[in-house]
């Protein structure tokens, strides 16, 4: 066992590897922390309206939570069509789900612009919003000549500009796949099935990082390995995972599991059968 980094599959592939797969938030940005709470917030709030609650007040939070992470990764609208289909099975009538994603990123949006300016002005540093050490890992596999891709379920356009201010969008030239308009038909498993083709290479090859249940499910469905990134809100001590993220990697499939990269180079060196 190594000190810095859970190993989670004793049987995990080390490499080397000729393609590394990123989701963005939470993974690497962490502009958009504290989204989980808001989006429950909302629909709980929607949920209210309709009238359709079965469970005791103490649990109404842990069931609208559930069904949001289950989506993790995944287009937002993706999670507001879920939530719709949960309000209809209830017997209640359903907003169309665009009126709940709307409701959520107004709200959402205003502690993010607010991210945007401090960086824009400089009076937040890009350090500050990324999960730690995020600029090392990139520069470090940027050095062994590997593409490196991004996937993420947020805006396309909102993607773009972030990893823009947080000086990580030149690590992913023509690389950032993200939805455009929030499109619901994108997919990250069609992103690995297009990238495996587009480079030749075995679903093996791959390696993927992610915090969230879907990018980690496609990673292992076409056989790559998994680093879980159990990445904790701002303002947590150094090096300290999510307990409720790191059990939803672990049961999606993680092989190996890291609180953030602050051990990037040990990591990599063990991957590639280095050390």
């Amino acid at each position: 066992m190594n000190p810095h980094f859970e190993i989670q599959n004793p049987a995990v592939r080390r490499g080397p590897f000729r393609a590394v797969l990123f989701d963005f938030d939470g993974t690497l940005s962490l502009i958009r922390e504290g989204w989980p709470r808001v989006m429950v917030s909302t629909l709980l709030e929607h949920l209210h309206k309709a009238a359709v609650f079965r469970e005791p007040e103490s649990d109404e939070w842990k069931t609208i939570d559930r069904l949001v992470m289950a989506q993790n990764g995944a287009p937002t609208i993706r999670q507001m069509e879920v939530f719709a289909e949960e309000v209809q099975q209830r017997g209640g009538t359903p907003a169309n789900p665009w009126e709940y994603l709307n409701d959520y990123l107004t709200r959402l949006m205003r502690d993010v612009e607010n991210r945007w300016r401090a960086l824009e002005d400089r009076t937040a540093r890009q350090e500050d919003w990324v999960v730690p050490h995020a600029h090392a890992i990139l520069a470090n596999l940027k050095k062994r000549n590997l593409p490196i891709i991004m996937a993420s379920g947020t805006d396309r356009d909102h993607v773009i500009y972030e990893a823009q201010l947080l000086g990580v969008a030149d690590y992913f030239p023509n690389r950032i796949n993200a939805p455009r308009n929030n499109d619901p038909d994108f997919s990250k498993a069609q992103v690995i099935r297009d990238l495996l083709g587009e480079l030749g290479i075995r679903g093996e090859e791959l390696l993927g990082f992610g915090d969230g249940i879907v990018e980690t499910t496609e990673v292992k469905r076409v056989g790559g390995v998994a680093v879980g990134v159990a990445s904790s809100e701002p303002g947590s001590p150094p090096g300290t995972v999510h307990p409720e993220k790191r059990m939803r990697l672990l049961a999606a499939g993680a092989d190996i599991m890291i609180p953030d990269y602050a051990h990037q180079a040990e990591l990599i060196r063990w991957l590639w059968h280095e050390s």
